[in-house]
């Protein structure tokens, strides 16, 4: 088969949007004789390939001028790319105008076209919008957004949504073709091993700290504001006790120095480009901090306690499934306070003796090579349907030319 995806949400540097495909191609390469080909925006236009590996890249503009993420405006050369490949399967990778772009070219070229759920944007996105309006504008909000998912994703062939809970959300909606696919994480690399001493030295962060790890995105819909102030709030109240360090970028790297100069325990690393080096970082820490509260999955949360690091954050997101140890410690409450106390709470337990059983519990439970099994069944399914795809969600037909 020839498989395409289509995404906006691709950096070259990081993410988990990234990480799927990565893992995804890997087990290509590796498990099948399929081709795959990725068409994401970036810097320039060009089409670079590796083998049955093929990269299209869109010449598309920042985001902003701090982002490593690109806006894909060019959907006549996306279109034009299909029209060339021909490909088996499509999956669109986010829920903008893209997403109706590649319905459109599936409809007209006879190809079935699959989405993924990456990210659950009502909450993601509209957070801001609802926390200065009342009731009436949050429900207008939330009622429109729910309007928009059920039009777009109804007239995938199936949605694919990494938690059982979410699922049963967009199926109580009205997105009839929604099941579960969760994610894995590359367990060879992601495993347990002593604590790395020596990068807390190359960091120069002291001996006797207490290493909290923050990997990801900095941006709102991440919560940053939340982790940044729980942050000051336990410097203030427990100073020199805590360390933070911070993988990642994004437009709330603005932030970091202030938070750096008022604490003296900040540090910053911008990308990590392997996952080798990544988990060194899970196994210096002794708690990763994930302050999200729009997860669908929180792949980075598998990883640390892959790595027999134990996580905490605030509980409510559809990541909470995905937690095998101290979940009953979470916070309770967005707010700072309440993630600084949570953190306190969790760093009084015997946290190796945790992680070593959160590391288990991920082994045992995921793994890529799973998920790409059973995801190429649903490939298979309907490449080896009629030309026509399968619509299990009303027809939309009108709303799919936005």
């Amino acid at each position: 088969m020839k498989i395409c995806d289509l995404t906006q949400f691709y950096s070259p540097v990081s993410g988990g949007v990234k990480r799927y495909i990565t893992e995804k191609r890997r087990y290509i390469a590796l498990h099948t004789t399929d081709e795959h080909y990725l068409i994401v925006p970036g810097e320039t236009t060009r089409h670079s390939t590796e083998g049955r590996l093929h990269t299209l890249t869109i010449q598309s503009p920042r985001l902003d001028r701090t982002s490593r993420y690109r806006l894909l405006l060019n959907t006549r050369l996306v279109r034009d790319f299909l029209d060339d490949i021909r490909p088996d399967v499509i999956e669109s990778g986010d829920p903008y105008h893209l997403a109706w772009s590649a319905q459109r070219a599936g409809r007209e070229l006879h190809i079935p076209v699959f989405g993924f759920y990456h990210s659950h944007f009502p909450e993601a996105y509209l957070r801001t919008v609802l926390k200065y309006g009342g009731s009436w504008l949050r429900d207008a909000v939330m009622a429109y957004a729910q309007d928009y998912i059920v039009k777009l994703y109804s007239q995938f062939h199936h949605t694919l949504v990494p938690s059982d809970h979410l699922r049963d959300l967009l199926i109580r909606w009205g997105v009839d073709n929604a099941v579960t696919l969760k994610l894995g994480v590359d367990i060879e690399k992601f495993c347990p091993g002593p604590s790395d001493t020596e990068l807390r030295k190359q960091l120069g962060i002291p001996s006797d700290a207490f290493v909290l790890l923050y990997v990801g995105r900095l941006s709102g819909e991440k919560n940053i504001p939340v982790l940044l102030n729980a942050f000051r709030h336990l410097n203030e109240k427990h100073p020199g006790k805590f360390h933070l360090v911070i993988i990642g970028d994004g437009p709330l790297r603005r932030l970091l120095p202030d938070v750096r100069h008022e604490t003296n325990a900040l540090t910053w690393r911008h990308y990590l480009n392997d996952n080798a080096a990544l988990a060194r970082y899970y196994r210096m820490a002794n708690l990763f901090v994930h302050p999200g509260v729009c997860e669908t999955f929180g792949l980075v949360v598998l990883e640390a306690q892959a790595c027999g690091c134990p996580a905490v954050g605030i509980r409510g997101s559809y990541m909470d499934a995905n937690v095998m140890v101290g979940l009953d410690q979470w916070a309770d409450k967005n707010e700072p306070v309440a993630l600084a106390d949570a953190i306190v709470r969790m760093s009084r337990l015997d946290l190796p003796t945790l992680g070593r059983q959160a590391s288990a519990a991920v082994h045992d439970k995921f793994s890529w090579t799973r998920v790409f099994h059973e995801q190429w069944a649903y490939y298979t399914a309907a490449h080896e349907q009629d030309a026509h795809p399968v619509y299990y969600g009303k027809s939309f037909a009108t709303s799919a030319s936005h």
